[in-house]
């Protein structure tokens, strides 16, 4: 599973630098679209694709709901509270389509197949209902939609990686690029809905990959995130060559290092690994390549071996723990980044007390932590009770908050006095005088501009002075 943002309202279009200069010229795009997308980065990466789509059918993104002629919510199904802000928003839209009368509104992403009856039939909130693995068919089902029609794609792939669609990148800060190298989940977690929302897994052409990095060190950017939601299980065999050749299988290791090796100015990172897949072969390549960021994302969800058993997650609390110790004999200083969730089904106080403990064994610099919540179709729904009550859910919730908090300042106290290379991303939110940017560990740092000639993209080593929970504070040397 990747990382999950909030359930803030997300307009990828409002940092869209890309579309900036279309956004007024009528000789350049006839329509609008807004996009709204929730959940993981694969969503945002989708949406850049989609973006791609509807540009070369002659929209164009606006920053303005208001004027857009399209509308999508690009959804998530992880979370119930995150549905509920979905609908919360089409209901918005509606009002906005009665006085706007021909604006379509239409949903894409993981909630589309699952909910496709309720949206079009049940609560009349949508013209279009479009599957991740279907976007290729936007142009056809806006002309259907714009008929009066109820469009409708909600077909899963085998094969679908839009690996020859360049996405626009709508919510970028033009340093830094979510690429998607792969698509689905063959793992089957209990409580997950992505295998039945994205389907199986399949790899993305491996030099259709590079060339995609290739291009956007070329557009100015300096650093790659390669996506997946099992990215370790990446494992892409290229057709034949001259006179049928066999070529060689591309795993994630090689992926990783072909990538790396295409600039050293160029940042990799990735996200997300199964604690199953991930191998010494992509540590030791981690290593060795200063530009690959010393940072992985392991979700743990739970650290008791009897509730992994019934989440399927096919490892036990020691065999995670001993991947942890791995990671820090190959690579001391690497950050670690986690998901948990709290109150799944008969989860006990003894499970409980084991995912505090496990948290502090690893030592997480930060975690994307939830309370349970039973996603309709998932194996869990089918199989066990949803018994643990919300408070307790709750409490238990905010323990593993505060635990993390803890962890996460420590985490950045035995930083201070240290000097970190920082890619500059942007100025401060809450200052102009101050830079903002992340170390190779994923630790944001802030710090003055002083007098130096610095500009967003330039890399610049700081060391590090304070801190809070979230954040390095520091200096120029």
């Amino acid at each position: 599973m990747l990382d999950y943002v909030t359930d803030k309202v997300q307009d990828e279009t409002r940092q869209g630098e890309a579309f900036a200069p279309f956004a007024n010229d009528p000789n350049v795009y006839k329509k609008r679209f807004y996009i709204e997308s929730y959940g993981c980065q694969m969503n945002f990466a989708d949406s850049e694709v989609v973006a791609s789509i509807l540009n070369k059918e002659g929209f164009g993104a606006t920053r303005n709901v208001e004027d857009a002629d399209l509308i999508f919510l690009n959804t998530c199904s992880i979370r119930e509270k995150a549905e509920q802000t979905v609908r919360k928003r089409l209901t918005e839209f509606r009002k906005l389509k009665k006085r706007k009368p021909g604006t379509l509104v239409g949903v894409l992403g993981c909630m589309a197949e699952r909910l496709e009856s309720n949206f079009l039939e049940e609560e009349k909130l949508v013209d279009m209902v479009v599957d991740p693995d279907a976007y290729r068919s936007l142009p056809l089902l806006v002309e259907e939609a714009e008929t009066g029609q109820k469009a409708v794609n909600v077909l899963l792939s085998r094969d679908e990686t839009y690996s020859d669609i360049s996405p626009v990148r709508l919510n970028s800060n033009g340093i830094s690029a979510f690429v998607s190298i792969m698509r689905g989940c063959n793992n089957m977690c209990s409580f997950c809905v992505v295998p039945f929302t994205r389907g199986r897994e399949r790899s993305r052409d491996a030099e259709s990959i590079i060339n995609e990095c290739k291009d956007l060190l070329e557009q100015g950017y300096k650093e790659v995130t390669l996506l997946g939601q099992n990215v370790d299980s990446y494992y892409y065999t290229p057709p034949p060559g001259e006179n049928g050749a066999t070529r060689a299988t591309v795993t994630f290791a090689a992926l990783l290092e072909s990538v790396a090796k295409i600039s050293p100015d160029m940042r990799v990172r990735f996200s997300t690994s199964h604690p199953k897949d991930i191998t010494d072969e992509v540590l030791h390549t981690m290593a060795k390549y200063e530009n690959i960021c010393k940072y992985i994302h392991l979700p743990v969800q739970s650290g008791s071996t009897r509730v992994l058993q019934l989440m399927n997650r096919t490892y036990t609390r020691e065999w995670y723990m001993a991947k942890v110790d791995r990671i820090r004999e190959i690579m001391p200083d690497c950050g670690i980044s986690s998901d948990i969730i709290a109150g799944f089904c008969t989860e006990e106080e003894k499970d409980h007390q084991d995912t505090l403990s496990i948290m502090e064994y690893s030592q997480y610099d930060y975690s994307y932590m939830f309370f349970y919540s039973e996603r309709p179709g998932t194996l869990a729904e089918r199989r066990y009770k949803d018994d643990i009550t919300l408070d307790i859910k709750k409490r238990r919730l905010q323990e593993i908050v505060d635990m993390q908090n803890r962890l996460s300042l420590a985490s950045n106290q035995k930083d201070l006095g240290r000097t970190f290379k920082i890619l500059i991303e942007g100025e401060s939110k809450k200052s102009d005088a101050d830079w903002m940017g992340r170390s190779s560990h994923n630790k944001v740092f802030v710090f003055p501009k002083g007098n130096y000639e610095l500009k967003k993209g330039d890399y610049v080593m700081v060391n590090a002075t304070g801190c809070t929970q979230g954040t390095l504070l520091g200096k120029i040397v």
